[in-house]
């Protein structure tokens, strides 16, 4: 998509001229049209809430969500390193997470479903013509889909309006085709939106999204047209930013995500919280890793009062129970 240019003040004119000021103002509005403000939601401390129950008084609902992705051949994405060789094709990066479809997401199904552990995935649209056996084994599994964008190559940055509704209801036909449901959440590649985006998806039909990672339950946004629930998708019980960004080691990852677990269990047993796990099959599928993937789902597992849930499952509980829908 073509990117809108800020136009550049010239060269060797005095600002403190008025018709200088002015131009300055001109080249900052652009900017202006993002609000100070986001005015999606009020300001809701979680200790001011009425206490949230889950199903069979469960403390914790564990949301996991596998992002089955497709990237380009002809550009970068994520990398296994800090640092760009600048190489295109670049061959080893794509190879890399081309191993997730191929194999590391067969290695977390498996290791799922030895927990009872049901996934919503993040599937990017173009999975369903790519990697169609992929869709097969999830169906077969009654694995939940979200909306993921059409690839990971691509972010939710320069569009037009048009352009944005165009791409959203395009991968919600995608995968209604693929699937035989239509999705009912979304999340993002890289979780990336413009001011638009909320209205778009409850325009569409989605019902909730993960791209606001900043709760431990659900909560309403304000959209202008039908409802939107905000999921709480994690930013930091995630393998990309966990593993890459901080760089822990596949055994502190795990560790992470047991002590997320519990701490939120305590806390649930005064008002129920939500824990996400979010995860890449190019990184947790690997050997090395899902060895601790395992060991963390089966401490999680070991606890009576957690309720394995999808988005899906969440969202309808919350709606039923909250805010009586």
């Amino acid at each position: 998509m073509a990117r809108k240019l800020q136009p550049k003040p010239s060269a060797g004119r005095n600002p403190a001229k008025p018709q200088n000021r002015r131009s300055a103002a001109q080249s900052t509005a652009p900017q202006r049209q993002i609000p100070r403000e986001h005015g999606r939601f009020d300001y809701s401390p979680i200790v001011d809430r009425p206490p949230l129950r889950w199903p069979n008084g469960a403390r914790v609902a564990l949301w996991v969500i596998p992002n089955i992705e497709h990237f380009l051949f002809d550009r970068p994405a994520t990398r296994m390193a800090d640092g760009a060789l600048g190489l295109n094709p670049d061959v080893l990066n794509y190879s890399w997470r081309d191993y997730g479809v191929r194999v590391g997401i067969w290695r977390m199904m498996d290791i799922m479903e030895k927990y009872g552990i049901k996934g919503t995935v993040a599937l990017n649209s173009d999975v369903c013509q790519h990697y169609p056996r992929i869709i097969e084994a999830g169906k077969a599994l009654s694995w939940e889909w979200m909306g993921h964008g059409i690839t990971n190559s691509m972010m939710f940055r320069d569009q037009s309006e048009a352009e944005e509704r165009a791409i959203i209801q395009q991968v919600m036909r995608t995968i209604t085709t693929s699937v035989g449901k239509a999705p009912r959440g979304w999340l993002s590649p890289a979780l990336s939106e413009t001011v638009r985006t909320p209205d778009l998806l409850a325009e569409s039909g989605f019902e909730y999204t993960g791209n606001w990672v900043n709760d431990e339950q659900p909560y309403p946004m304000r959209v202008k047209k039908g409802s939107l629930i905000s999921m709480p998708y994690s930013s930091e019980i995630n393998d990309i930013p966990a593993l890459l960004g901080l760089h822990q080691s596949p055994e502190r990852f795990a560790r992470m995500i047991c002590d997320q677990f519990d701490v939120l269990y305590e806390d649930g047993a005064k008002t129920g919280r939500v824990m996400s796990i979010c995860l890449h099959p190019f990184l947790v599928g690997h050997p090395h890793r899902s060895k601790y993937f395992a060991k963390a789902l089966a401490h999680i597992t070991s606890r009576q009062e957690v309720w394995l849930a999808t988005g899906g499952e969440i969202v309808d509980w919350y709606k039923k129970t909250v805010l009586k829908k």
